[in-house]
């Protein structure tokens, strides 16, 4: 069974992912940021594959991606990193990316290396439904691969309830209408939205992103769904660490304690 999917059987609340660019804050701090999500507790790491143009990305999670591009991060390079990661993480692994270079990359070669080292899931913001389940459905499903799709507050019903027929995994909720970036509360209207999703009675568990950053704001997230994704104040916590490994733990602890 894919991780994702056995750690749903077995965990329905407060599932903690964690978002980070590959190769940031140093080229070669990719697997041992990933260690140390692992040692803290979280529950699923999302790597972001480096890109010059994150169209869904604030400006801390951008600056992140061209400071592993100036590294020399490429999608080669991040594979070589990642390539006996199963030796030492045991975690549901997700790569984050736009299309742009896994297609340039190959989809098909793609898919089948995820596999190859491990990974569990993809989720690809620009990569449109029909262009997926026409073009990619059957190789993701070649490779045991969980493809996730987002929603929004601006997501119709109708286009919710098609979403989570044709994605597996969970269904990434993005909390409000925005880029990416840590904020400290959630308002009411997203409460609101929060509420109506929930409602649906959707068959995929949820986690919702975009404006996670602390316990409470992933006390409320768990609340009305089964989890968060933390990224950009992640990102900061590492951009300004001067011991991974310890400042790490305690972020992380402080967030699902």
């Amino acid at each position: 069974m894919n991780r994702i999917d056995q750690l749903f059987e077995k965990k329905k609340k407060r599932v903690l992912s964690i978002y980070f660019t590959a190769g940031f804050p140093n080229l070669e701090d990719t697997i041992p940021v990933m260690k140390a999500i692992e040692n803290a507790g979280a529950d699923i790491i999302e790597v972001g594959i480096p890109y010059s143009d994150p169209i869904a990305d604030g400006p801390t999670i951008q600056d992140s991606n061209m400071i592993a591009l100036n590294h020399g991060m490429s999608l080669k390079k991040l594979f070589g990193q990642l390539q006996d990661m199963r030796q030492t993480i045991s975690l549901p692994v997700v790569l984050m990316g736009y299309l742009n270079p896994i297609i340039q990359y190959g989809m098909m070669a793609f898919c089948k290396k995820c596999k190859e080292i491990g990974i569990d899931g993809l989720i690809l913001p620009d990569l449109p439904m029909q262009q997926y389940l026409d073009e990619y459905k059957g190789i993701f499903e070649q490779y045991g691969l969980r493809n996730i799709f987002l929603i929004s507050p601006q997501t119709s019903e109708k286009r919710v309830i098609e979403i989570d027929q044709n994605t597996d995994g969970f269904i990434y909720m993005v909390s409000s209408h925005s880029i990416t970036g840590a904020k400290t509360t959630i308002s009411d209207e997203q409460i609101s939205y929060f509420k109506r999703i929930e409602a649906l009675q959707l068959k995929n568990p949820r986690l919702i992103g975009f404006g996670i950053s602390d316990a409470e704001t992933f006390n409320i997230a768990s609340k009305y769904s089964n989890g968060a994704i933390i990224g950009s104040a992640f990102i900061k916590i590492i951009k300004e660490s001067k011991d991974l490994e310890t400042d790490i733990k305690a972020y992380i602890r402080s967030v699902i304690q």
